[in-house]
């Protein structure tokens, strides 16, 4: 009985460091993979709140190095990164009539669009490098949302989906 134990415990241990190191959050990662650098994200939009490259930079490499043991590094890391905000737009969603013939009708939604331009290198593995374009949006109502004080929460919550998805794209290999 307990050759059978520790048999099953041996196969799963096998089993489960067969495919490199693997965390809940998704990071499939080689275990030669040490460091990653990653470079400030310059704001190249025109619109925007004037903190975004900042942020986004911070918010990055704070999301990279909460989900993974790769070590923060200036430069050279094992994982490069780096990019820039490309766009920055605020569109019209949908129409509202004004219910009067003397008013123009009017937009009660608006979508804030921003797009990043992330490059990444795998200095291990070049099959996982890429340079593309990443972007996401938030709609909100015009009439009930004071646009100059929610912009900044607005930026964040797309940076968060932005940052998710150059993650699973890199590492998680998603």
């Amino acid at each position: 009985m307990r050759s059978i134990t520790n048999s099953i415990a041996l196969l799963l241990l096998f089993s489960l460091t067969g495919c490199g190191v693997y965390s809940f959050t998704g990071a499939s990662i080689s275990p030669t993979v040490k460091t990653i650098s990653i470079g400030t994200f310059y704001n190249n939009a025109t619109l925007g709140p004037s903190n975004m490259s900042v942020v986004f930079t911070e918010m990055i490499k704070d999301y990279y190095q909460q989900n993974t043991s790769l070590t923060l590094v200036d430069e050279n890391g094992d994982l490069q990164l780096d990019g820039y905000i490309a766009d920055y737009t605020i569109t019209p969603v949908s129409a509202t009539a004004s219910g009067n013939n003397d008013q123009a009708d009017f937009s009660s939604m608006s979508r804030i669009t921003i797009t990043v331009f992330a490059s990444y290198i795998n200095t291990q593995d070049d099959e996982f490098d890429f340079e593309r374009k990443f972007s996401f949006f938030v709609d909100y109502d015009q009439n009930s949302t004071d646009l100059s004080s929610e912009e900044q929460q607005f930026s964040e919550e797309i940076f968060d989906q932005i940052i998710l998805d150059i993650f699973n794209a890199s590492v998680a290999n998603w």
